[in-house]
């Protein structure tokens, strides 16, 4: 691999709770390859934030990226923080692992979570959500 011509490209990964989202760009990011949700790896609604379906989503990702010339990648991470979870979902890491495995060379891996500096104001009014 050494010699090797790589081309790089930028996996993006958002996991939440509720779903995963691999989006892989061009190095500059503006310019999108391929973008597969866990959601759309499974039928049930409440199967998008497991681990499998994010598996199957990255894997899916991955190879309409080798077909379009892509051989290696940086990932980035995000969660959905500001005022929501600063943690990545359970899709997070089992992606990572999909991508290595489908073949594609991983160049960086960083957290691109947005945390808030000073106060954002959650949602539910003054008096919080009212059953």
């Amino acid at each position: 691999m050494r010699g090797q011509n790589l081309r790089w490209g930028i996996a993006h990964i958002f996991s939440s709770s509720n779903n995963t989202i691999v989006t892989i760009t061009d190095i500059t990011g503006a310019e999108s390859i391929a973008r597969i949700t866990a959601g759309m790896m499974s039928d049930k609604d409440r199967e998008g934030g497991s681990p499998y379906p994010a598996l199957l989503a990255a894997t899916k990702a991955a190879e309409i990226a080798r077909e379009k010339g892509i051989t290696a990648v940086h990932i980035r991470v995000r969660a959905p923080g500001g005022i929501r979870s600063k943690n990545p979902g359970a899709g997070a890491q089992p992606a990572i692992r999909a991508l290595a495995r489908a073949g594609l060379r991983i160049g960086r891996i960083e957290d691109t979570t947005p945390i808030g500096h000073g106060f954002m104001k959650s949602k539910g009014g003054r008096r919080g959500r009212r059953i």
